[in-house]
């Protein structure tokens, strides 16, 4: 018993650590139409993610070969809050199913290693691919 005790003494300061981040799901905002809001998330292992959906009609769910390993695939129904908790460290391509082809997209860093080109897929609708350089590009100018 005490040494259950003990153990659960040490895992809760790291639980304590984890941050809960909040994105909105927007129809619109000064990048243009259909953003998350932030588009580039920086998060530890274990930090837990909000999608918020702010205005009508959007989902956050993982895009397909953008999960890194020993990650899991999640998508959230259209105009509902989903929570989930980021484990796996890499590069996650986040998106809104109903508005993907738009180009509803964002990028979820997890762990120290910066997002690059190399990160996304070839197979990426265009307008998805043009977001997410942007993306990259103003992460570059900050």
């Amino acid at each position: 018993m005490l040494l259950r005790a003990a153990l659960l003494a040490c895992l809760l300061p790291a639980a304590a650590l984890a941050e809960l981040h909040e994105v909105r799901m927007l129809n619109r905002n000064d990048t243009g139409p259909m953003p998350f809001e932030p588009d580039y998330l920086v998060v530890r292992p274990g930090d837990t993610v909000r999608f918020l959906a702010t205005d009508p009609g959007h989902n956050a769910a993982t895009i397909a070969g953008m999960i890194p390993e020993g990650g899991e695939k999640f998508i959230g129904k259209i105009n509902e809050e989903i929570e989930v908790t980021l484990d796996a460290e890499g590069i996650w391509g986040i998106k809104c199913s109903p508005h993907y082809t738009m180009g509803m997209a964002m990028l979820i860093q997890v762990g120290d290693r910066p997002a690059t080109k190399a990160d996304l897929p070839d197979d990426l609708p265009e307008a998805v691919r043009q977001r997410m350089l942007e993306i990259l590009e103003r992460r570059k100018a900050d």
